[in-house]
């Protein structure tokens, strides 16, 4: 096909033309809300490097779920911020922890909305790893049991999935078995499986406040510079029994997203993480860009790449303007 005899502009001339040939659709129904959930009452603390984003106590997250819910919003995933931490993470399990606390009042509240529990203990840690530390390594091993008792704390208050964000090896498998166990055969994981160690993470560290006191991620998150090793930690977790792959960042890893979705036949999940959003939001406070337009580009960006479900801060402006 070549010019004159083929004119691609004729099906863009006008609005209902370019509505019929859309290859992409982003609608509610793709959108995930993440939620930072603290202690108190009336609780609403500005996220500073987030704008628009916020600390919530219960009652103010239930508040933002009806808003989400009524938007069409399926699903939210919650994240805690303890009032205690320590190097075992124990208030991630404990059974009047914080995101249990508000799972059961969402699902008493919103029973409707999909309710889905990061699974790590860096918020929980005085250390702030996602795993157990034996002086300066991250044992794998001894983290996993850990894992799969907040999973299953997060089962036993209710919550309809768990989404493990840790990167030990092997968690999946043991978090299915402990859940099966329990007779939570029901429960499906959402797994972080392709995570990398990522400066686009700063901004929720600050949110959570999760830093690492001590070196860095980079051995149990991948790293930048590798593809082919995002399928094979795909392909494990697929085999350890999640029933969602989940790609973290977004946006950087287009390439990667495309790639598992080629490669995974279960539904793929991508993370568009607090640095992207952050960025967005920073450039619109300047006026540099028109911050709802690169939003949704954003947005259909990574669904186009092949993801299924987007984790997002825009998932209630990004509902409005999909709702028009």
């Amino acid at each position: 096909m070549i010019f004159p005899d083929y004119r691609p502009r004729r099906l863009r001339q006008n609005n209902s033309f370019r509505r019929m040939i859309r290859e992409n659709v982003l609608s509610t129904n793709d959108l995930i809300l993440p939620l930072f959930v603290k202690s108190g009452k009336d609780e609403k603390k500005p996220i500073p490097s987030m704008p628009d984003q916020f600390q919530m106590s219960v009652d103010n997250i239930v508040k933002e779920v009806k808003k989400a819910h009524n938007l069409g919003i399926p699903a939210v995933v919650l994240f805690g911020i303890p009032d205690k931490k320590d190097p075992l993470a124990t208030s991630a399990y404990a059974k009047n922890g914080i995101v249990q606390k508000a799972v059961k009042e969402l699902k008493n509240k919103v029973p409707e909305i999909i309710v889905i529990t990061d699974v790590c203990l860096c918020q929980y840690t005085d250390h702030g790893h996602c795993g157990v530390v034996d002086g300066h390594t991250i044992d794998n091993d001894a983290s996993l049991d850990i894992l799969a008792r907040i999973a299953l704390s997060h089962a036993q208050a209710g919550a309809d999935m768990v989404a493990p964000s840790d990167m030990m090896d092997g968690r999946v498998a043991e978090i299915r078995q402990t859940l099966d166990e329990n007779d939570y055969h029901n429960t499906p994981i959402m797994s972080y499986a392709v995570k990398y160690c990522s400066a686009f993470y700063g901004p929720f560290r600050d949110a959570v406040h999760s830093a690492p006191q001590f070196s860095d991620r980079r051995t149990y998150q991948m790293d930048p510079a590798n593809s082919l090793e995002a399928i094979r930690e795909a392909a494990m977790d697929v085999e350890e029994g999640a029933d969602i792959i989940m790609v973290k960042p977004a946006l950087p890893y287009l390439d990667i997203i495309c790639r598992i979705r080629d490669e995974v036949d279960l539904p793929v999940a991508a993370y568009n993480v607090s640095g992207e959003y952050a960025m967005v939001k920073a450039a619109e406070k300047k006026g540099w860009i028109d911050g709802k337009k690169v939003m949704m580009e954003t947005l259909i960006s990574i669904k186009r790449a092949g993801a299924d479900m987007i984790l997002t801060y825009f998932a209630i402006d990004a509902a409005k303007e999909i709702q028009g």
